[in-house]
C-alpha cells in the first residue's frame, strides 16, 4: 500500500489556525547557540553537534518554527525535531501537548512510521480526552496501513493495520476519521482475502483440493464483502467437482450465479457444472448457503 500525500489535516488547521498564521511569517533561521565562549567550549568538550544543541527557546517560537518547516518548507524531518524540542524544553506546557501530535504527523509525512506510532500512542495515552485523540489514533492506524505488504509476503502487518483501524472505529465512531478508517479496513480485508486466494490457487495447482477448499472457505466466510469472493466461489465449484462432491459444486455455482449473475467467474462455474451433466442448484443445508444467508445474501 502506498502512502497518499496528505494535506495538513483540516481539523488541526482549524484548531491551531493562529499558530499557522504566525508560522507563515517566520524566516527559516537556525536556532542560535549561546554566544559565550564557555558554552562553545563545553559543547566541544562533550562532542555535541552544535546544529542539534538547543538553548532554551520559548515554546511558541519552537512550535511555530516546526509549522513553518512542515508547511512552507515541506521538511517534515526537521519539523519533527522542532516539535520534539518543545516537548523536551517545556514538557508540561500546552504547547508540548500540541507538539506531540504535530511531531506524530511530521513523522508520518516523512515515512517514519515507527516514530509516528510511538508519538501518536504516547499522545493517546497522555491525552485520551483530547478532541485530537481520534486523529492520533488514526495516525497509528494509517502508519500500519501504509506498510501493508504485497500479497506474496507475510501479512502480519495487515493484521496490525486492521486492529488499529477497528480501534478508531470503536473508540471514535462519530469522528470524521471513522469513515476513512472503514474504507481502509475494507482495503486491508481485501488484502488478506487476496493472500488466502493465492495460497488456495497454489494448492489447486498441486491437486490438493481439500487444502484449497479450506482457503476458499475462509474467503467466503470471513471476507465475503471483498472482490475475491466471486473467484472463491468458482474455485470451490472447481475443487468440489474434482473431488466428486457434486452437491457442493452445484451449490457454489448457484450462489455465485444468484449474487453475481454478470460475473465472468459465474460463466466459468456454470460451464464447469454443465460439463458434468449437471445444473447449478442450491442446497439450503450447505455451509456455503448458510454463510451467505448470514449477511443477507443468497
Amino acid at each position: 500500500m502506498t502512502r497518499s500525500q496528505n494535506q495538513f489535516p483540516a481539523v488541526l488547521v482549524r484548531r491551531y489556525g493562529r499558530a499557522l498564521r504566525l508560522a507563515a511569517t517566520l524566516a527559516a533561521v537556525a536556532v542560535p547557540l549561546a554566544g559565550c565562549s564557555g558554552t562553545s567550549d563545553f559543547l566541544e568538550k562533550f562532542s555535541f553537534n552544535k546544529e542539534e544543541a538547543f538553548v532554551d527557546e520559548p515554546a511558541e517560537k519552537l512550535y511555530n518554527q516546526g509549522l513553518y518547516l512542515l508547511n512552507e518548507k515541506s521538511d517534515p524531518r526537521q519539523a519533527s525535531k522542532k516539535f520534539e524540542e518543545v516537548d523536551r524544553q517545556h514538557p508540561y506546557s500546552d504547547w508540548a501537548r500540541k507538539s506531540l501530535l504535530m511531531s506524530a504527523y511530521a513523522f508520518y509525512q516523512s515515512g517514519d512510521y515507527d516514530s509516528c506510532i510511538g508519538a501518536a500512542s504516547r499522545y493517546v495515552t497522555l491525552h485520551p480526552g483530547s478532541p485530537d485523540a481520534a486523529y492520533a489514533q488514526y495516525l497509528i492506524a494509517s502508519s500500519y496501513y501504509d506498510q501493508i505488504p504485497d500479497v506474496s509476503r507475510d501479512q502480519a502487518r495487515t493484521d496490525r493495520a486492521m486492529s488499529a483501524l477497528e480501534e478508531v472505529i470503536r473508540k471514535y465512531p462519530t469522528s470524521e476519521y471513522a469513515t476513512t478508517a472503514k474504507r481502509k479496513l475494507e482495503g486491508a480485508r481485501d488484502q488478506l482475502a487476496g493472500k488466502e486466494m493465492q495460497v488456495g490457487r497454489y494448492y489447486m495447482d498441486r491437486r490438493d483440493y481439500t487444502a484449497g477448499i479450506n482457503r476458499f472457505k475462509t474467503v467466503v466466510t470471513r471476507y465475503q464483502t471483498t472482490r475475491h469472493v466471486e473467484e472463491a466461489l468458482y474455485r470451490l465449484t472447481e475443487a468440489y467437482m474434482s473431488l466428486g462432491i457434486v452437491g457442493e459444486a452445484q451449490t457454489a455455482a448457484a450462489i455465485l450465479g444468484h449474487n453475481f449473475p454478470d460475473s465472468r467467474w459465474y460463466k466459468d462455474a456454470y460451464n464447469l457444472v454443465k460439463s458434468g451433466g449437471l445444473e447449478p442448484v442450491e442446497n439450503k443445508g450447505s455451509w456455503i448457503s448458510r454463510a451467505f444467508k448470514k449477511i443477507g445474501l443468497g
